[in-house]
């Protein structure tokens, strides 16, 4: 009987969809959905020149691309705390490419040091950073909220 208690309980928890918890709700979940869409739009125009100048950057600026479109569309169908703090640490890693990018240099692009003010970065960095706050404070106040740690 309890064995059988426990399959429904499941099973239920299954079909409302929440695998990965329930859905958040948060009134400006938009804010991230928005802010990766800007992020992986502005990478779009620069994968070319990158794929034949540093093709693993080309490469790079095509899987944050296709993950941010990702996260985004996540977030914006799913709303749980795991897709909200994913969208933090891929945005994370993003602003620290760029600014790695824009001190040391990276391999086959040093003409990038200090180029801080460059339009599409700074398009870029501004909606990671925007999608990597907001996200991260959803996500940590839902998990909070539920008790999970």
């Amino acid at each position: 009987m309890a064995t059988e208690i426990k399959t429904t309980r499941h099973r239920s928890h299954v079909r409302h969809g929440a695998l990965l918890g329930p859905p958040i709700k948060h009134p400006l979940r938009a804010l991230p959905v928005l802010a990766l869409v800007v992020a992986g739009a502005a990478h779009i125009p620069v994968i070319p020149a990158h794929l034949r100048e540093a093709p693993y950057i080309g490469v790079l600026f095509i899987v944050l691309t296709v993950a941010s479109f990702a996260l985004a569309a996540v977030l914006a169908l799913g709303d749980v705390a795991a897709a909200y703090l994913s969208t933090a640490a891929v945005m994370g890693l993003a602003l620290l490419a760029y600014v790695i990018s824009r001190t040391v240099g990276l391999p086959q692009i040093g003409d990038d040091i200090d180029n801080w003010l460059e339009p599409l970065g700074v398009v870029a960095i501004t909606a990671e950073a925007t999608a990597l706050v907001s996200a991260l404070a959803i996500g940590l106040k839902a998990r909070h909220r539920s008790g999970t740690h």
